[in-house]
C-alpha cells in the first residue's frame, strides 16, 4: 500500500466536521447512505455490469476442438478442511483476451484427486463445466478425503491435461496435531519485478499457504512489464490502464497467474487467500473509495473487482459474492494446534481518520465507534476465541496491528491506514483475546512491503507492559521492487517503538513452525527482484515459547 496523505471530501450533502459531534453526524449519514447504496449497487450490478450468478445456459464447446494449451493459468488448491478442499483452474487457451479464446461457449473439464503423483490410486473424480459466466473458471469443492494427508490433482478438458498439483486437507477435528509448518506471503505488484520468492516458496515443506493481501495491483502495466523490462516480449494494450470494469479485473488476474512463479507455488501448497485493498483500488475503506467519489460508482466497481477475485482464487462456491459483498472472513482449524481467524480488514471498516497517510492520532481517530472489522465480525472473532480449544490462536490479516511511531517526537505520526488509524477498535479486540483466555496469540500481516517482528504490548507506549502476543509481518513478493536489509528509517523506526524487534526492507515471505513448546519465524529475503533468478537465504529467526508470549532472536 502507498499512503497519499490526501483527506477524502466528504460525500455530497454532508456538512464539514469541525468536531466530535458533526463527525459522529457524519458518521451516522454515510452508514444509512452505505447500505442504501450496497443494495442499490448490487441490484444495477447485476442488472447492467455482472453476468447472472447462475450457469449460463451458452452452447456447449466441443473441447477436443481446442487446439491451443488452456490451461494456461495454472492450478491452485484452498481452504484445507479435514475432509476437503477446494481445487481451481480456469479454461484459457488465449488468456490475454476476453473470454479467454472461448468465444463465449462452456466447455466440460474433467478433474481426480490421487494419493500419488503417477495418478495410480485415485480415489475421487469427475466433470465439471467451465462456464463462461464465471469466465470458465473452475471451482470443485471435493469431499470424502481422509484428514491429514497430502493429495495430488489434474485436469483435463480435450486431449489437454493440466500440470499436477499438490494439496493436503487439514488434520481431523480434536486431533493432537504434534506440528504445522505454513508461510504468509502478501503484496506482489507485477510492474514492480519479478516473483523470485514464490519460486523459492514452491519448494519450502510447508502445509499451507496465507496471502494475505494485494494479489493484484489495479495500476497499468506498460509493454515491458514495467520493472521487469522484457526484452523477449510485448504485453498487450489491455494491460496499460488501471483495472475499473470485470473485463479490466478478469485480464489483470490473467497476466498475474501466467507468471510462472506464481504458478509453481501454487501447483505445489494450498493456499488461504484473503484481500486488501489493490485487489480493488488502493486504500478504499468500505463503501468509501480513495478520492471520495460517489459511494454507488465505487460500489460498481468493488461488485466487479469481488467477482473477479472470487472467479481466480481457490474459494467455495458459497462465497460467491453478491454484488459488492463477499463475506471472506472465515476461520480454519489445524487439529488442537492452530486456529487460524482470517480477516478482512477492508470490506466493513470506517474511512481513515484526518485522510489515508501519516497523522498524530487525535479524537477523530480515536473514536470508539470507528471500526477496522465492523461489529459482526469482531464478535464473531472474539466468539471464536472463546470457543476455540486451539494451543495456537492465529489470526491472518492485512494492514500492521502493532502501534508504529515514525519518528521519536513527542507526538509522533502514525499510519491512518492500519489499526494505529482505529486503535479502539485494537483495544477491543485485544480485550477480548484476554477475555477469552488467549495465551499464545500470533497476529499475521502484510501490506507494508518490509518484513518485521513485533512483540503485542497490552499498553505499545509502555514497554513494560504486559506482551500479549506476536506479530508477523510478511515482507512483499515483489512491491517496493529491490529492498534493502535497512531502510533508511532502520535505526528510527527501531529506536521509537522498543516492542519492533526485527525490521527488513528486502522481498520474500515468512515461515513459521508451530509445535505444542513454541513457534519459530524464519524471514526469507532475496536480494532482488527486477532482475529474476536471484538466490534466497533466512535474513532473521524468532522463537516465542508457548505461554511465555515474547520474541527471543535465534
Amino acid at each position: 500500500m502507498r499512503p497519499t496523505g490526501r483527506h477524502r471530501p466528504l460525500p455530497h450533502g454532508v456538512p464539514a466536521a469541525h468536531g466530535p459531534e458533526p463527525r459522529a453526524a457524519a458518521r451516522h449519514f454515510a452508514r444509512r447512505r452505505f447500505l442504501t447504496l450496497t443494495a442499490a449497487a448490487a441490484a444495477l450490478a447485476f442488472a447492467t455490469h455482472l453476468p447472472a450468478t447462475g450457469v449460463a445456459a451458452a452452447r456447449e464447446l466441443d473441447a477436443a476442438r481446442i487446439a491451443e494449451d488452456p490451461f494456461t493459468l495454472g492450478v491452485a488448491s484452498g481452504d484445507p478442511l479435514p475432509h476437503s478442499v477446494v481445487l481451481w483452474t480456469r479454461v484459457a487457451p488465449v488468456p490475454y483476451e476476453p473470454g479467454g479464446g472461448l468465444a463465449g461457449r462452456a466447455v466440460a473439464v474433467a478433474w481426480q484427486v490421487a494419493r500419488d503423483e503417477r495418478f495410480a490410486s485415485v480415489v475421487r473424480s469427475g466433470t465439471t463445466l467451465a462456464s463462461p459466466d464465471y469466465n470458465h473458471t473452475v471451482h470443485v469443492d471435493v469431499g470424502g478425503l481422509e484428514p491429514g494427508r497430502t493429495y495430488y490433482y489434474r485436469f483435463r478438458t480435450g486431449t489437454w491435461i493440466s500440470e499436477t498439483g499438490r494439496t493436503r486437507t487439514a488434520p481431523a477435528p480434536g486431533s493432537a496435531v504434534p506440528a504445522l509448518t505454513f508461510a504468509a506471503v502478501s503484496c506482489q505488484a507485477y510492474h514492480d519485478g519479478y516473483f523470485t520468492a514464490h519460486r523459492h516458496l514452491a519448494q519450502e515443506q510447508v502445509d499451507v499457504v496465507f496471502h494475505l493481501g494485494d494479489y493484484l495491483y489495479e495500476y497499468a502495466v506498460d509493454s515491458a512489464g514495467g520493472a521487469r523490462a522484457y526484452t523477449d516480449r510485448i504485453l498487450p494494450d489491455v494491460f496499460n490502464r488501471e483495472t475499473v470494469t470485470l473485463e479490466d479485473y478478469r485480464l489483470r488476474y490473467a497476466l498475474y497467474k501466467s507468471d510462472p512463479d506464481l504458478r509453481a507455488v501454487h501447483a505445489a501448497h494450498p493456499f488461504v487467500v484473503a484481500w486488501d485493498d489493490h485487489e480493488t483500488e488502493n486504500n478504499y475503506a468500505g463503501a468509501v473509495d480513495e478520492l471520495g467519489g460517489p459511494p454507488v460508482e465505487f460500489l460498481l466497481r468493488r461488485a466487479a473487482a469481488y467477482r473477479a477475485y472470487w472467479e481466480h482464487q481457490p474459494l467455495r462456491t458459497a462465497r460467491l459474492p453478491v454484488g459488492p459483498d463477499l463475506r471472506l472472513y472465515r476461520r480454519l482449524h489445524w487439529g488442537t494446534l492452530a486456529q487460524f481467524d482470517v480477516l478482512d480488514t477492508r470490506q466493513y471498516r470506517s474511512d481513515q481518520a484526518y485522510g489515508d497517510g501519516r497523522h498524530v492520532p487525535g479524537p477523530e481517530s480515536d473514536d470508539p465507534a470507528r471500526t477496522m472489522t465492523g461489529p459482526a465480525q469482531e464478535q464473531w472473532l472474539i466468539d471464536g476465541w472463546r470457543a476455540s480449544d486451539a494451543l495456537w490462536n492465529v489470526m491472518p490479516q492485512q494492514v500492521c496491528f502493532s502501534q508504529r511511531r515514525l519518528d521519536l517526537g513527542a507526538e509522533a505520526p502514525m499510519f491512518m491506514d492500519a489499526w494505529d488509524g482505529y486503535r479502539a477498535s485494537r483495544a477491543r479486540i485485544l480485550a477480548g483475546a484476554r477475555s477469552a483466555g488467549v495465551e499464545n496469540l500470533i497476529v499475521l500481516t502484510g501490506d507494508v512491503h518490509v518484513g518485521c517482528a513485533f512483540d503485542v504490548k497490552d499498553d505499545f507506549d509502555d514497554p513494560a507492559s504486559t506482551t500479549l502476543g506476536t506479530e508477523i509481518v510478511a515482507t512483499s513478493i515483489a512491491s517496493g521492487r529491490d529492498g534493502t536489509a535497512r531502510p533508511a528509517n532502520w535505526a528510527t523506526y527501531l529506536a521509537a517503538n522498543p516492542h519492533l524487534r526485527f525490521y527488513d526492507g528486502r522481498r520474500g515471505y515468512v515461515r513459521v513452525g508451530l509445535d505444542r513448546r513454541g513457534a519459530r519465524a524464519d524471514f526469507r529475503t532475496v536480494p532482488a527482484v527486477t532482475s529474476p533468478g536471484a538466490p534466497v537465504s533466512t535474513a532473521a529467526s524468532f522463537v516465542t515459547e508457548a505461554g511465555n508470549p515474547g520474541l527471543v532472536p535465534v
